[in-house]
């Protein structure tokens, strides 16, 4: 009998430091990525009354391997970001796939009596899952918060975060903003340009000798490196830009100091426009110096965007630009009597502007994308690094308003 016990202690000491062992090592392998699954919270729950999707926050741990990415030389489609995603994040266990939905935004820049900048910015889909995604890689990289719609990696129609498959996923969010701030003040939004080839969505797709990116990581690549839109613009220059999953986007980033710019990717000659994306070329137009978009857009120092280039001469008429009604009410109330060319306004003027655009109250009848929900407004004070985050149009209610500092 002793020696049976004896046995039995051994083999449960055995067991113990295999299980320990095993422990240590799934630790050291994922210590970051278990840390940032569990700081997964939820902070709304869906409304089937007002068609919204929950919200979901998550703080990041480690640097993600986004340096890793850029010195392999980035991706120039979602295969291969899907390739780096698998082997470094989920550690070739967790499948990802990455979808780019039809998505319908709007935004704005403006300056508050006090001199403050601010960057705004309604995201417009349907019902889906949010996440607002807090990183800090440190390294000489800058801290920032960004928001991600889970739909792009396969959280589709608003579910919740419901398995460790899906919180392990959510981990990919670092490589999917939408939009953001970091703490240099800088901001950065991303929206559907809509260029089509014979009615057909067609993608940029450059290939030169540069590095590429994809459409999220290079918003990814401005929140982590750029002090000002200077450095932004510069950064860009130095990747062929790929956008995601047969779509086309186009850029606006703003700086605590006041400049902004809308980047495109068109082809040389403008107008013209066909399914080789590799002919497109980056054009930049910054608040300052855009008089070629228009009389209202040399005259105001704010800048503002929607669905649509802004790109001289590329659509033969204002009936063919997507989001055009939303693009004319922001300098019409920003500036209605054309005296307010610097975009003085108030923070709460702010977020009321995004009220009025929010799209359960436009009128969708004028929109072509049909998407009729703002499933997130976000409101960036560039000076001070502060971020106004909302929900689903709720402006008002208590529980889907929050408040971030940088």
């Amino acid at each position: 009998m002793k020696l049976f016990k004896k046995i039995l202690i051994g083999t449960g000491v055995t067991v113990l430091v295999a299980a320990l062992a095993c422990g240590a090592t799934v630790y050291g392998l994922w210590h970051n990525e278990i840390s940032g699954i569990l700081s997964i919270r939820k902070l709304v729950d869906g409304k089937k009354e007002n068609a919204s999707g929950p919200v979901y926050e998550i703080e990041v741990p480690g640097d993600y391997y986004f340096d890793d990415f850029l010195a392999q030389g980035g991706a120039k489609n979602d295969q291969e970001l899907i390739d780096f995603l698998v082997k470094n994040l989920t550690k070739g266990i967790i499948p990802i796939t990455l979808n780019a939905p039809s998505i319908g935004c709007s935004s704005f820049t403006f300056q508050d009596e006090d001199g403050d900048r601010y960057f705004a910015r309604n995201y417009d889909f349907s019902t889906t899952t949010s996440m607002i995604v807090h990183t800090a890689p440190g390294n000489g990289r800058h801290a920032s918060i960004s928001s991600a719609d889970l739909q792009f990696l396969g959280i589709t129609g608003g579910r919740e975060i419901d398995s460790f498959m899906d919180r392990a996923l959510a981990l990919v969010s670092t490589y999917v903003p939408l939009d953001g701030i970091n703490d240099a003040g800088v901001s950065c939004g991303i929206y559907m340009s809509y260029q089509k080839d014979d009615g057909v969505v067609s993608s940029t797709d450059q290939n030169t000798d540069k590095p590429d990116l994809t459409s999220t990581t290079m918003l990814r690549m401005i929140l982590d490196y750029a002090d000002d839109v200077d450095e932004a613009v510069e950064l860009v220059k130095r990747y062929d830009f790929h956008d995601s999953a047969n779509t086309s986007f186009h850029y606006m980033v703003a700086d605590a100091n006041g400049k902004s710019a809308i980047l495109e990717w068109v082809q040389p000659e403008g107008h013209v426009d066909d399914d080789d994306g590799t002919k497109r070329e980056l054009r930049v137009y910054y608040n300052d110096d855009d008089d070629a978009l228009g009389t209202m857009e040399g005259e105001d120092d704010f800048q503002y965007i929607t669905n649509f280039l802004v790109t001289p001469g590329y659509y033969d008429s204002d009936d063919q630009k997507g989001g055009y009604d939303r693009y004319r009410e922001i300098p019409e109330t920003i500036d209605p009597t054309g005296s307010n060319g610097k975009g003085l306004f108030s923070k709460e003027e702010g977020l009321s502007l995004l009220k009025t655009l929010g799209r359960r109250s436009w009128d969708a009848d004028k929109e072509s994308d049909g998407n009729g929900i703002t499933v997130w407004s976000s409101l960036y004070n560039l000076t001070d690094r502060t971020v106004t985050w909302v929900s689903n149009e709720e402006f008002d209610i208590e529980g889907s308003v929050f408040e971030y500092s940088l």
